[in-house]
């Protein structure tokens, strides 16, 4: 056990050491990107060893970067994959060709790096992208799918020149941060847009796109919008896959898709790996839009995807999904209330900087609550998240942990019903902890 004793003391010590943005929010962010910069000198400019490309967006920048991660590695390519947060084991943030690095390389990285962590005084999450940039330098990746964590200007990650940057989608989310208006929110995404590197936009406004035209003007970056390059049609589904038939709009050539990415708010996410494709396709990688929809087949089981409209198990039906602001959460909800069930029941939680009255609003009031909260001080507490959805008409009881909701949850179903878990990425976390990680694919 030695080994996972020394991984677990490494990691309370970033925990506890450093300032950690999902554990007590605003309060560990630094707002520059000094030092990163500083990091990453000291560490030898990994990130100039290797390839990129950089994804920021409200939603669908995790789905993007395992989807796209998954079309590389289909292809033979050597892929690192820095997404955040993680769902239950710190190391999911730093993976290539899918498999997280070892507990051992945490460790030694960061018993090398003590001196410079302790004279740097870096945020967990600047420390986590030197981290991730340095083991893909060492392991030598032939492309990295590096996402955003938080807005994009001053994030982390931005000190990257990619071959590509992809903004997904703008819409509200940490208002406090990034932002009380779409624009001003899409100004700090369009900080990934790099000087003379093309970018691609999943899903278009009126409002966003004149800030993201005026970002690639100023940088002599071409744009290019998924939503205006593919069309997808859902033609069904099974118990694993959902089966689409995608139109290249340009040449009208249709061709078919089977995915293992269940969720009906997917479809933006494809059009736009699917643009990414084309464009790296003439940057000397032998990428081909046959060989994305293959990968397409199996991201899960590729790059370690999970938590995105991710069946737990079947009869009575479980689903958990990462959804936590209001756009993410409409488009989850639409596709549950098409669920047919006998009865219908929600474990729920946020944490406090979101705007909870807006997206409990979204929620049905036909269906039995259970609030909780996850285990970290960001958490809103159970109790005050039934008081505020006792205003929006939704009811339940409380629980003090994410498991006591689930097993409550459970004991109240007869077969036929279902079960949401969702509202945060750390609920979500915790109730796959509680399915046992690895087993949690019965279902797709």
């Amino acid at each position: 056990m030695g080994d996972n004793n020394t991984y677990q003391h490494t990691l309370d010590y970033l925990y506890e050491r450093l300032p950690m943005f999902s554990r007590i929010g605003k309060a560990a962010l630094k707002p520059d990107l000094t030092n990163t910069i500083k990091l990453c000198a000291a560490l030898g400019e990994p990130h100039a060893k290797f390839r990129s490309v950089h994804i920021a967006g409200t939603n669908g920048k995790g789905s993007t970067s395992h989807a796209l991660a998954a079309v590389f590695q289909q292809a033979g390519y050597k892929t690192g994959l820095y997404t955040s947060p993680h769902l239950v084991d710190f190391r999911e943030r730093i993976r290539v060709n899918g498999t997280m690095v070892s507990k051992e390389w945490v460790v030694s990285f960061v018993e090398k790096n003590k001196g410079l962590i302790e004279e740097i005084q870096p945020s967990f999450f600047e420390i986590t992208v030197a981290m991730a940039f340095t083991a893909f330098a060492e392991q030598g990746v032939d492309i990295a799918i590096i996402e955003t964590g938080l807005g994009g200007r001053l994030d982390s990650t931005n000190i990257i020149t990619p071959l590509l940057s992809i903004i997904t989608n703008i819409s509200y989310d940490h208002k406090d941060l990034l932002g009380n208006t779409l624009p001003e929110i899409a100004a700090e995404k369009a900080g990934i847009i790099k000087q003379g590197v093309p970018c691609v936009i999943g899903e278009q406004d009126d409002e966003t796109g004149r800030v993201f035209f005026e970002y690639a003007v100023h940088k002599q970056s071409t744009l290019h919008y998924a939503q205006s390059l593919w069309g997808i049609v859902r033609t069904g589904s099974d118990a694993k896959y959902q089966y689409y038939k995608v139109i290249n709009n340009a040449t009208r050539e249709m061709l078919d898709l089977r995915t293992d990415l269940r969720g009906n708010y997917q479809q933006h996410n494809i059009k736009t790996v699917l643009t990414a494709v084309e464009l790296l396709s003439h940057q000397d990688f032998k990428l081909s839009i046959p060989g994305a929809l293959a990968a397409l087949a199996h991201v899960k089981s590729t790059t370690g995807l999970h938590g995105r409209w991710q069946w737990l198990q079947e009869n009575p039906v479980v689903i958990c999904d990462v959804a936590h602001n209001p756009a993410g959460l409409t488009e989850v909800l639409n596709q549950w209330q098409q669920l047919q069930a006998n009865s219908k029941h929600i474990v729920l939680g946020f944490v406090k900087d979101k705007d909870v009255d807006e997206a409990l609003a979204l929620f049905p009031k036909d269906a039995t609550y259970y609030f909780c909260n996850a285990q970290i001080e960001r958490a809103l507490p159970a109790a005050e998240l039934k008081e505020k959805a006792a205003s929006a008409g939704l009811g339940g009881n409380t629980y003090v942990t994410v498991s006591e909701a689930i097993n409550a949850a459970q004991s109240a179903m007869q077969e036929n019903d279902a079960l949401l878990i969702t509202g945060s990425f750390f609920i979500v976390g915790e109730a796959l902890a509680m399915w046992k990680y690895e087993n949690a694919e019965t279902g797709g």
